[in-house]
């Protein structure tokens, strides 16, 4: 019976997760018997306005009117950013493009790495603006660069000289003490030409998507405050603007709208909320003043994407912001990027309650200043986008994290047991990293053009690394049928909107949902998906999390929550349960507690069945016990972008 079981798995949700999936075989064979057939018509008039683009003359191959999942990878350092470099790191942007496409490339340490699921779909190098290039030409005799005192060391194969380097350059940073030489135009300019020449030599439309870009590294007394930013395709800024010019983002996203006046389209994602110590989602500006509907509209229109989830640890929430949500508690970090210092203010950090609160600004302003869709990324500083991989963990930054002693996974000096080891601090800093995450997108082709579009209109998701695919709409007349039909994508873009979209209220009606995911078939089978609700009651904002299908044929019970499907994991091979989770999860749901009158938000997220921690498998291939200060195990997950139900003025 199991051995049927595990077949029907794969077998009868086939045709519908075709469809689903997109730029599959049987998606594509269905696409193309519809081509001729007109889109059902929506019964009313449709609030949405990402209705799939209408066909062109000219398809790259894979098109699919439908959109198919790409992932990638937009948050990506290379030689050209000064850590990297001080990092021991010296692969290019080419490198990091053949890494993202399949190929090998060489680490800092002196191994080949290489992805182990596969080539991304996109890519982009987001080096650091501040010094670009500076570190590379400073190690080359000939350049004057070199003969400034502050080089001195920089160039250490030694961990800890690294560390200090990279210390003594980062507090010269936001200390505003790094010689100006090192901000040089003409300097910056090479290295911004060589970000520009990558992309272009590299980018396949139909098979692999180059963008442009860079990261924009403010950090206010330490505090977190970086974005990437992205460019829609060769038409670029004349160089990066950078923290050195202001590390008030909204000098950037002013800069941004003059680059758009000029015809040069991007956009902004911020990452690592975590670690802004409140500052990223604050109610209050750099400036001292509050937010207003000004500041609210200059930053949905620069900035329409968050990075979720990356090594340096997950922002969707925190346990102390979401005590009523049992997964919150998921790849936490809880000190300052690059510091030890300690972070004190969760609110105004983590991208739920920067939800929760940008509706109550809604109500208040007319705007919402934190209207974000959801996207994830590496964060890689070895040149190597994607490299996400629980069992196939290198971590991030060169040499000082490149084996597991380095990063704690193992006990330090060739010990076989942690007796009288200090697991906590056995790593320092790299034992809280994780193995994260990835973008991923809805799109009708692999191209500039359509992935941007889908990242402007937010029909993005993000991944803790594996490559599940998500899917979520809402409205008011999905057909009945809709999980059963040949066409269940179509009806919903016909009938409701996707991830990124508005519900408009209609008569006091309540919305249906369709929820899906497919897992990524290299991965963990899928335990749950749920929908993460936030809204406004009696002025006060509210969130509640709904398991909405479950694995197993289990059901949800009285209190919104799937009965245990009883996975677990075999910590001394890692090998997890064979017949336990769901390779497809889909349903239609209402919400029980809909209230017309409420403004809202909803967000899926889907859970897989626990595996193994890059840390244990690297415990595991080095015969040792798992470092007891870390979790042993993580539960995979995926997050898609909300979907925001406006209710009637």
């Amino acid at each position: 019976m199991k051995m049927r079981r595990e077949v029907a798995r794969y077998v009868i949700p086939a045709a519908v997760a075709g469809v689903l999936a997109g730029g599959t075989a049987i998606g594509a064979q269905v696409a193309q018997q519809k081509a001729a057939q007109p889109a059902a018509a929506p019964a009313k008039p449709a609030p949405k306005a990402a209705a799939p683009a209408a066909a062109t003359a000219v398809r790259l191959p894979g098109y699919s009117a439908d959109r198919n999942a790409y992932f990638g990878d937009i948050h990506v350092h290379t030689y050209l950013s000064f850590d990297a470099y001080i990092f021991n790191v010296r692969r290019t942007p080419d490198d990091a493009y053949a890494f993202a496409k399949g190929e090998a490339i060489g680490h800092a340490a002196g191994f080949d790495i290489r992805l182990q699921g596969g080539p991304l779909d996109f890519a982009a190098v987001t080096d650091h603006a501040e010094f670009m290039g500076a570190i590379r030409e400073a190690n080359d005799p000939h350049s004057p660069l070199s003969k400034l005192p502050v080089t001195e060391g920089l160039f250490s194969t030694d961990p800890k000289e690294i560390n200090a380097a990279f210390t003594r350059v980062v507090t010269g940073f936001r200390n505003g003490t790094l010689p100006a030489e090192f901000s040089a135009p003409e300097v910056a300019s090479r290295a911004w030409r060589e970000v520009q020449d990558a992309a272009a030599r590299n980018y396949a439309p139909g098979r692999f998507t180059t963008f442009v870009g860079y990261e924009f590294t403010s950090a206010p007394d330490g505090r977190n405050m970086h974005r990437n930013v992205i460019f829609k395709g060769a038409k670029v800024a004349g160089l990066p603007y950078t923290a050195n010019q202001s590390r008030d983002p909204e000098d950037l996203w002013r800069t941004m709208d003059g680059w758009r006046a000029k015809g040069i389209e991007a956009l902004a994602v911020s990452h690592n909320s975590n670690g802004s110590d409140g500052m990223m989602f604050d109610t209050q500006r750099m400036n001292g003043k509050p937010l207003d509907k000004t500041y609210a509209d200059l930053r949905m229109r620069n900035e329409p994407l968050v990075e979720i989830s990356q090594i340096k640890g997950t922002s969707e929430t925190h346990p102390s912001l979401s005590p009523n949500d049992e997964w919150a508690n998921f790849e936490i970090m809880e000190s300052y990027i690059g510091s030890p210092v300690k972070i004190t203010k969760f609110a105004g950090g983590y991208v739920r309650r920067a939800l929760e609160d940008g509706i109550i600004y809604r109500e208040k302003l007319g705007a919402n200043p934190f209207k974000f869709g959801f996207v994830g990324g590496s964060d890689t500083h070895n040149a190597a986008p994607g490299s996400v991989e629980e069992p196939n963990y290198f971590s991030k930054t060169g040499r000082p994290d490149s084996r597991p002693d380095l990063r704690g996974s193992i006990p330090p000096d060739g010990k076989k047991t942690w007796d009288g080891v200090d697991a906590a601090a056995a790593g320092g800093r790299y034992q809280a990293w994780g193995a994260s995450g990835l973008a991923g997108v809805w799109a009708e082709e692999n191209s500039r053009e359509a992935i941007y579009a889908a990242m402007r209109r937010k029909e993005t998701f993000a991944t803790s690394g594996p490559r599940i695919k998500v899917r979520f709409f809402a409205g008011y007349d999905l057909p009945a049928d809709l999980l059963t039909r040949t066409d269940t994508v179509r009806q919903a873009y016909a009938h409701g909107v996707p991830m990124g979209g508005d519900l408009l209220a209609s008569k006091g009606r309540a919305p249906s949902f369709l929820v899906w995911a497919v897992r990524d078939p290299r991965g963990g089978y899928l335990q749950r998906a749920q929908v993460v609700k936030g809204w406004i009651e009696n002025g006060q904002a509210k969130e509640k999390v709904f398991d909405v299908a479950c694995s197993d044929g289990l059901k949800v019970g009285a209190n919104s929550r799937c009965g245990d499907n009883g996975a677990t994991v075999n910590l001394k091979t890692c090998e997890p349960d064979r017949f336990k989770g769901d390779v497809e999860l889909r349903t239609v749901w209402k919400d029980p507690e809909f209230n017309p009158r409420q403004r809202a938000f909803y967000y899926v997220r889907v859970l897989e069945n626990p595996s193994c921690r890059w840390s244990t498998w690297d415990a595991l291939r080095n015969g040792t016990p798992p470092n007891p200060n870390l979790q042993p195990t993580i539960m995979e997950r995926a997050w898609s972008s909300p979907i925001w139900f406006e209710p009637a003025a």
